[in-house]
């Protein structure tokens, strides 16, 4: 069992890692249940894998349950969605000191976030998540969304969740692509500030892909205890520090949308390639050695994950691309934020970007 505590000034949390926590999460989560009872969101895929064991843990522990499943994939964060969850839970007479149980990835923690944090003005709510991406990235630090036309995540609101609990044993589950796309995730905490993690990615990836459970439970909590630290320092993006969990976003971000945010490109497989161009730009502007452009790129290969745009099936241009980016939330004056490095371990904000000389380095990039 591992524990990192997510320290902040109004309402900090814990986060849990725990094999088999499913299996014991009546007792785990009793102590933030107000009225005894749950509300549980998930998807078809994971209450195929996972529901029943969940309710029956409540149930043992005389929690009253409510379950709402919806449709996989990103679609499901919309408009549609948001109404849909809505009115059930308004129908079943959700209150205030309810709770809501995201079981699911991203997506599901997305969506039921955004719901707590609208709903009756506020509920409470838990993140379970089910994916290595939702573990280590989008289930802490209390980011909320959905999607509409003009992007991903620009409709949404900061809710942190009341508790964090992290199951390592349901991974192995996961189809093996959803799990190199979320240690796309993991290797960027090296990245941005801890270059001997990213040295101890290097020498047990293919532990952590071939899912061996110390090896995920020690990624896992390392990428939570660096996600935490950060959060700490800037809750809500107000200081620039958390911009640095965004890095490899930016570029994933307008790769993912000029396939339409389908299965063509997954997420964490756009926040890889996002990576490598980063590090690629960086080296472009000076900031960066092309050693450790070289070092990235055989990680991201050998983890089988883009490293390119050719490797991400991207044929767009660089003024298709950057087109995208002008839709990115970080958009601030006219202007738009980089993360990029000064090496491994070392990323930074640029705000002094040229969005001409980024068309130009897309055009000419692999």
């Amino acid at each position: 069992m591992s524990r990192v505590t997510v320290e902040l000034a109004n309402n900090g949390y814990d986060v849990l890692v725990e094999p088999d926590a499913i299996t014991s999460a009546g007792s785990l989560l009793q102590p933030f249940l107000k009225n005894n009872r749950a509300f549980i969101i998930t998807d078809e895929n994971v209450a195929a894998a996972l529901l029943k064991e969940l309710e029956a843990s409540l149930a043992s522990c005389g929690v009253s349950v409510a379950t709402h499943v919806l449709p996989a994939g990103e679609s499901t964060k919309s408009w549609q969605h948001l109404e849909t969850l809505s009115d059930f839970l308004l129908n079943k007479g959700v209150e205030r000191s309810d709770t809501l149980l995201a079981l699911g990835g991203g997506v599901i923690g997305d969506l039921t976030g955004f719901v707590a944090s609208i709903l009756k003005r506020g509920c409470n709510f838990i993140q379970i998540p089910t994916t290595l991406l939702a573990q280590v990235d989008s289930s802490v630090g209390g980011k909320t969304a959905i999607n509409s036309k003009a992007g991903k995540n620009l409709i949404g609101a900061f809710k942190q969740p009341d508790f964090v609990l992290i199951d390592p044993n349901v991974l192995d589950s996961l189809p093996d692509r959803e799990l190199r796309a979320g240690y796309a995730e993991v290797i960027k905490y090296g990245l941005i500030n801890d270059a001997d993690f990213f040295a101890w990615c290097e020498g047990n990836s293919s532990k952590l892909l071939q899912r061996d459970a110390e090896a995920l439970t020690y990624a896992i909590t390392k990428s939570v205890a660096a996600k935490a630290a950060i959060v700490a320092d800037d809750e809500k993006e107000l200081t620039g520090i958390r911009a640095l969990l965004n890095l490899g976003h930016t570029f994933g971000h307008a790769l993912e949308a000029e396939t339409g945010y389908s299965s063509k490109l997954v997420h964490g497989e756009g926040v890889a390639a996002g990576i490598a161009l980063a590090f690629h730009y960086s080296v472009r502007r000076g900031h960066c050695d092309g050693v450790d452009v070289q070092r990235i790129t055989e990680h991201l290969k050998q983890s089988e994950l883009p490293y390119s745009l050719k490797s991400a099936n991207i044929r767009a241009s660089g003024e298709t691309l950057v087109g995208h980016m002008l839709h990115d939330k970080k958009m601030s004056g006219g202007t738009l934020p980089f993360l990029l490095a000064n090496g491994i371990g070392e990323t930074f904000l640029a705000q002094d970007v040229d969005l001409n000389d980024v068309t130009e380095f897309l055009d000419q990039a692999d």
